[in-house]
Parts: structure tokens; sequence; C-alpha cells
């Protein structure tokens, strides 16, 4: 049975991504937003309309936003009234992405949490579906991927930041399923490394130093990295290789708004709605 056909909860990162984030606080800037998650993207904020895709989507149940400011977002007005209908609730973030997804999990229950982030402005509700369809019940943590190929294929002129793992070089998409119980054992596990990120030595003791030279001297390709990094949590860890370059681009730079928007623009109009 696959993951489309129960209902997931879905967890919506909104937070900064540091203190002084100087390219988010400039792209809110120029747009007048009053947080970097509420730029608009051809007139609407994007994280409203990744609330709206997650809406539409079937498979998808209650919704969290988990955001540094949750008083920034009482002015909008969509966000509010879905508030008020239930299905939405506004989370306050924690101190690091690891601990907010760590929290929401716990939060949830048992039951399956799909993660995304408030950037992801092209999201869409056949990537979530392609998505939980691949993330059978087979590993306990799925982690949505692009190739390279696929991005550069589509739309060339994007700068997106690739991990080489052997042959492969792939882009994340910001999107990740929690669906056992267990899964939280990862998300406990990306706190403690996220901890140690500027003390190599320390993520050998978490990760192991095979592993980390293995990866160093590009031994690994993707299923053999997740093969490792699976030993280490204690979870059983998948990719699901998405074939939509956009789930690979997400807002945060001046340049990926303006491709955005282009690419919104143009799927409005081929659209019956934009018809």
């Amino acid at each position: 049975m696959s993951e489309a056909a129960a209902t997931v909860s879905a967890l919506v990162l909104a937070g900064r991504r540091g203190e002084g984030d100087p390219l988010a606080d400039s792209l809110a800037a120029a747009g007048g937003a009053a947080h970097h998650s509420l730029i608009d993207v051809c007139g609407v904020p994007m994280l409203v309309r990744v609330v709206r895709v997650l809406r539409a989507s079937p498979s998808i149940g209650a919704v969290a936003v988990c955001i540094d400011d949750p008083g920034a977002l009482d002015c909008v007005a969509e966000l509010e009234r879905a508030r008020r209908e239930g299905w939405l609730s506004i989370r306050q973030a924690a101190e690091s992405p690891s601990r907010s997804v760590a929290e929401g999990i716990a939060a949830a229950g048992d039951g399956p949490v799909l993660v995304t982030t408030a950037d992801h402005a092209l999201l869409a509700p056949e990537m979530i579906a392609r998505f939980l369809d691949r993330g059978t019940a087979e590993a306990d943590v799925w982690v949505g991927v692009v190739e390279e190929s696929v991005v550069r294929g589509r739309y060339p002129e994007t700068r997106r930041t690739y991990l080489r793992l052997g042959p492969d070089r792939i882009s994340g998409a910001n999107l990740f399923l929690f669906r056992s119980p267990d899964a939280i054992r990862a998300a406990e596990f990306w706190v403690r490394a996220e901890r140690y990120r500027k003390q190599p030595w320390r993520l050998a003791g978490v990760f192991g130093v095979r592993t980390l030279l293995a990866f160093l001297l590009r031994r690994l390709d993707l299923d053999g990295a997740l093969a490792r990094v699976s030993d280490a949590m204690g979870v059983r860890v998948r990719a699901v290789r998405l074939p939509f370059a956009e789930a690979a681009i997400d807002v945060d730079r001046p340049a990926d708004l303006a491709l955005a928007e282009r690419i919104l623009a143009a799927r409005d109009a081929t659209s019956p709605r934009g018809r």
C-alpha cells in the first residue's frame, strides 16, 4: 500500500536560516514583506503558495507552519482563516531546523509527516503525489532529490548546489517523509550532527571515520551514502529521485525569484484556469 493512500501530516519550515540572513532580509525588504516566507511570487506570498498546494493534495491532512516569528503571519488573512477552520497550526520555530523538525514530528504523533520549506514556491500537487507514492514502507525516512541532468536540461541558467556522490550529482528537493515512529531518531541524529557542523573531528565521531573518508574520496554513490547514514542513525533512509526540475528550485536569491515567477506565469498560462 502506497503512502499516498494514507493521511500524512505536513510540517512547513518557515524559520530563518541563521542569525542575520542577509539574502533573505534583502529579498524580503525588496518585496516589502514582513518576513522572508511572505515574499510575493506572482502576487502570492510563497508560504501561502506552499500551504495551498499541501491543502490541495488528497493525501495531506493537518498542516503545521514552523516559523521564528509567528506574529508575522497575523496579517495573512488566508492563513488566519485556515487556522480558524482547524487544519492549519502555527508553531514557534526552535533554535535550529533540525530541532524544529524533531519537535514537529513528536507533536504529530505516530503518523507519517511530510516536511517541506516555505521557500518551495514551485511546489505542485503532482510532486507531492509522486514523492509519497514512491515513499513506501521499506524505509523509515525518504528524501526527495533531483539529478543535476534533470535541472540543467530544463533550466540551464539556474544556479543550484549539487552534491557529488560517485557518479551521482544531485540537488535536494526540500521534501522529506518521516513515515514510521522510528523516524524521529533520524531528526534527533540530525540535531546532534548539526551541532558539530563546524567541527569535522566531532562529525567523524557521529558518522564514523570510514564513512566520512569514503564521502571525501567520492567512493560512495547516493544509495551507498544513504546506506551508511542509515547504519549511523539506526533507521532506514532512502531517496526518491524526482523527475521535476522545479522541485529543486527554491527562492533564496533574486535570480531564483525571477525564475520562479517566469515558471509560474508559464504554468498559469497553460492551465485550464489560466485560459
